[in-house]
């Protein structure tokens, strides 16, 4: 196992250097591929109207042929101006319950991926967290790449340096350098390693960039909240294949970081969604208790743990009704 990961790495990593634009804008017009890009945002009014501006203005305006054809934000619910910021900095802005009205929306950011699939057209769907800070084009340029350039490559994670601290701004790599994934080394990483070898390789499993060809991920089912990377990863081997999985490296990614009771619960998201894929057994208590101090001492607060997963949107009669018509 260890061989084929190793030939995996060097087979199906990649710099985003490695594939100029003209190169993809070449490789795209002869194929004729679409490009979508989808950001999840849910109170992000302080970055999202900066990545939206990269995005239009390397990718889209001023090129011979925009190698993004769609840009959309889904807003999730915000309670600040993240739409309007959106709009304006010139993305088309939909609201999460405006998708797919008649299945209640359920809160979560698996939800809005798997929605966002029926409010795109691309042939290949791209999604960047909303979040990020110094944003570059690379993020979508790097990661698209490989799906205009190799024809057996299905599914693209980007991989990053992920400095923990940096949004505080002390200095290009915060406080501690390449520490900024705690649940991917504490959680994740441990699953896949013993439960998933194959995927051991992805240096990035939770990253939230990646671009996966429609014809795949209209196959996949979602889980509905944190747990959807690696769920979406971990089906997508067991889909197409090792090979037909790859990553690209597009330098440093400075985003907000959750507090340590926000990564508890998202840990055990991750954890559930890994269960439920070895073995589909009931979960005995789909709840996570955490404790925070109050005057009084320390209080129990107790969070579900999100259980609901969606279809594979191929099988949902308003998706498969549009490609029809």
């Amino acid at each position: 196992m260890l061989e084929e990961v190793e030939r995996w790495f060097a087979d199906r990593s990649w710099s985003a250097a490695d594939r100029p634009l003209d190169q993809l804008l070449a490789a795209k017009r002869a194929a004729g591929t679409t490009v979508s890009v989808v950001l999840p945002a849910l109170d992000e009014e302080e970055t999202v109207g900066a990545i939206v501006e990269v995005i239009r203005r390397d990718l889209i305006d001023g090129l011979p042929l925009p190698l993004v054809d769609e840009l959309l934000v889904i807003d999730s619910g915000s309670t600040d101006r993240t739409a309007e910021v959106a709009a304006k900095a010139g993305a088309r802005v939909v609201h999460r319950d405006e998708i797919l009205p008649r299945i209640p929306a359920v809160h979560g950011k698996g939800e809005v991926l798997w929605r966002s699939l029926l409010a795109t057209t691309g042939d290949v769907v791209c999604f960047v967290d909303a979040d990020l800070r110094d944003f570059s084009s690379a993020f979508v340029s790097g990661i698209v790449g490989p799906l205009l350039t190799e024809p057996d490559v299905q599914f693209v994670k980007a991989m990053y340096d992920r400095p923990l601290g940096a949004e505080s701004g002390e200095g290009a790599f915060g406080k501690a350098p390449g520490q900024g994934g705690r649940v991917t080394e504490l959680v994740a990483r441990p699953l896949l390693n013993l439960h998933w070898p194959q995927l051991a390789g992805f240096v990035q499993p939770l990253g939230g960039e990646y671009a996966v060809r429609r014809s795949l991920l209209e196959r996949l089912p979602f889980p509905v909240g944190y747990g959807v990377e690696l769920g979406l990863l971990v089906d997508a081997l067991h889909t197409v294949g090792l090979d037909a999985l790859a990553q690209v490296d597009v330098g440093v990614r400075l985003h907000r970081h959750q507090d340590g009771l926000a990564l508890g619960r998202m840990a055990a998201a991750i954890y559930r969604t890994a269960q439920l894929r070895l073995s589909r057994a009931h979960l005995v208590r789909p709840e996570l208790t955490q404790f925070e101090r109050a005057p009084e001492g320390f209080v129990p607060r107790t969070y579900p743990v999100d259980t609901e997963e969606r279809p594979p949107m191929a099988g949902v009669k308003e998706y498969s009704g549009r490609r029809v018509a």
